[in-house]
C-alpha cells in the first residue's frame, strides 16, 4: 500500500490492552527500539478489535485473556503520527482491559525485549505518549487498585 499512497496520511485501526496483576501493576512491553507500551498491534482482514488484542496478548506474551473489557475508542488529531520512515498514520485505537488472565509471560523476541509490571505512578522511560494517555485515562476513569510498591 505504501508504494502507492507514498508518505501520505494512512488511518489504521488497531487494539491495545491494559493487563494487570492482582496488585494493580500493568504489564508493559519493552520494544525492539527500546521503547515501553502497551500489548497490542492491528487487526488481521477480517478479524474483530477484541479478537485482535487477544491474538496480540497472546503473540506478544503467550498468556491466555478469559475476560477483556472495553473501554474507549482514541482516535482524531492527537493520535496522528509521523513515523521515524517518514510515513504519516492516523491511528484509531480501541482500548480494552483484564486482571482475568492465566499462563506465564514469555517474551517473544520478535515482538519485543522484555515484559515488566510496572505500577501506573511509575512508569518506565522512553514510553511513547500514546500509551501514557491511555494509561492515564484508565487510572483516572476506572478503579485502579492503589500501589503496593
Amino acid at each position: 500500500m505504501r508504494s502507492i499512497i507514498g508518505h501520505h496520511m494512512l488511518l489504521l485501526a488497531g487494539a491495545n490492552v491494559i493487563i494487570a496483576r492482582s496488585d494493580g501493576h500493568i504489564l508493559l512491553q519493552q520494544r525492539t527500539d527500546s521503547t515501553w507500551g502497551l500489548t497490542g498491534g492491528l487487526p488481521e482482514p477480517g478479524e474483530s478489535l477484541e479478537l485482535t488484542a487477544v491474538r496480540e496478548v497472546k503473540e506478544e506474551t503467550s498468556i491466555d485473556i478469559h475476560s477483556l473489557n472495553f473501554l474507549k475508542i482514541f482516535s482524531g488529531q492527537d493520535y496522528s503520527f509521523i513515523l521515524h520512515n517518514r510515513h504519516e498514520i492516523n491511528v484509531i485505537t480501541a482500548l480494552y482491559f483484564t486482571d482475568n488472565w492465566s499462563g506465564d509471560l514469555v517474551n517473544d523476541a520478535k515482538e519485543g525485549l522484555a515484559l515488566e509490571f510496572f505500577s501506573a505512578s511509575r512508569l518506565p522511560s522512553p514510553m511513547n505518549n500514546e500509551y501514557v494517555m491511555y494509561i492515564k485515562y484508565f487510572v483516572n476513569s476506572y478503579r485502579c487498585p492503589p500501589d503496593t510498591d
